[in-house]
């Protein structure tokens, strides 16, 4: 049994050398295409975003634009901000992390964050 094993092994063994040699390039590769991740265009983020801040009821539509503050011009607590920035998460389908999202206090803050993250859709 030990023999028939040893000879079923040498078939199916690749020496690390030739595994090495063989995947290294595939390998690159791959690790070359993770690294390059396609960034969302500004102006659809821009776009995007102020589209979910019309949808948002507490939120006048004529006082939106890419630069409005949250609190000071559009009137939000933070508990509506946290609700947004939420709608966000969805909208790109991503996930902001806490640390991010407490700095995420405007529609210039919200586009720069999702504009500059790769995983935003």
């Amino acid at each position: 049994m030990q023999a028939l094993r040893a000879r079923l092994l040498q078939h199916v063994r690749v020496p690390a050398r030739q595994l090495r040699q063989s995947t290294g390039i595939s390998l690159f590769r791959s690790f070359s295409a993770e690294s390059k991740a396609s960034f969302l265009d500004k102006k659809e983020v821009t776009d995007r975003v102020i589209n979910v801040l019309k949808k948002f009821q507490k939120v006048e539509p004529s006082k939106i634009s890419p630069s409005a503050h949250f609190q000071q011009e559009l009137g939000l607590d933070s508990l509506d901000t946290v609700e947004l920035v939420m709608a966000f998460e969805e909208e790109f389908s991503l996930e902001i992390p806490d640390s991010e999202a407490d700095k995420i206090d405007s529609c210039a803050a919200a586009i720069d964050y999702i504009a500059s993250n790769p995983k935003a859709k």
